[in-house]
């Protein structure tokens, strides 16, 4: 048989036979006096092994693995191996198909929000957010929206579903805090709404996020999304709690 023959009887391209030939998985056939290679039967029953190895997912270097022990012991421990590389796969993939189900479900819901995909517990109060009167024209609800959906990203599930548990029982409150934070734009960090705003976003924060903050430090990344006046609001709420759980 010609190569092209020999490739469509195994069922693969002749450009797979040649690589094959290059990797030393599949040995030169003898060559005619034309020159053009002449394979047999053996040839094609080796060929056949090498296509079934690779259909089950092994690696060219595993397959060579295998067919250099004639014993078989090497196939059962590839085999294991890879038997155990697709359960994990498996898990891998019921997951991925269990959160595309969820935010399948928020979308056919319109409530997947823009910017989703999000947690369900973050679409859920995103979901409540959107509909308070005013926050959804709030900039300063837009900012806190991107921050949550950072936050969902990077902290851990379990403090996760705390934190948005905990932001839930504010959502009330969002209206009206958002829009003396949306006041306080353009104004000079000692403006008395200063202290009026971060009163009444204490006043709805929860005592887990009172802290000390310093002057400076990696909640400035934080802060600098923010006006000057709009972070001294901000600092004076989390100073207020801190102090009313002393």
């Amino acid at each position: 048989m010609r190569i092209g023959e020999f490739a469509a009887l195994v069922g693969v391209t002749p450009r797979a036979v040649r690589h094959y030939h290059h990797l030393g998985l599949l040995p030169e056939p003898a060559r005619r006096a034309n020159g053009y290679r002449e394979y047999g039967i053996r040839d094609a029953v080796l060929l056949a092994r090498i296509r079934r190895l690779t259909e089950l997912g092994l690696g060219l270097d595993e397959v060579r693995d295998v067919l250099a022990d004639q014993a078989g012991r090497e196939l059962v421990e590839v085999l294991e191996e890879l038997d155990g590389d697709l359960a994990r796969q498996e898990r891998v993939i019921r997951k991925r198909r269990a959160r595309l189900a969820e935010l399948l479900a928020q979308a056919r819901e319109g409530r997947l929000p823009a910017e989703g995909p999000v947690s369900a517990e973050l679409a859920g109060l995103l979901a409540e957010l959107g509909e308070a009167p005013g926050v959804a024209a709030s900039p300063t609800a837009a900012k806190d929206r991107e921050l949550l959906a950072l936050f969902d990203t990077v902290v851990p599930a379990e403090e996760r579903a705390r934190l948005m548990e905990l932001m839930r029982g504010a959502a009330g409150q969002a209206p009206e805090v958002y829009a003396r934070l949306d006041a306080l734009a353009e104004a000079a960090p000692d403006d008395p709404r200063v202290a009026e705003a971060g009163a009444v976003l204490a006043a709805c924060l929860p005592d887990e996020a009172g802290v000390e903050l310093p002057g400076s430090g990696p909640a400035d990344v934080f802060f600098g999304e923010l006006a000057p006046a709009q972070a001294a609001a901000v600092r004076h709420a989390l100073r207020l709690v801190w102090e009313r759980t002393r």
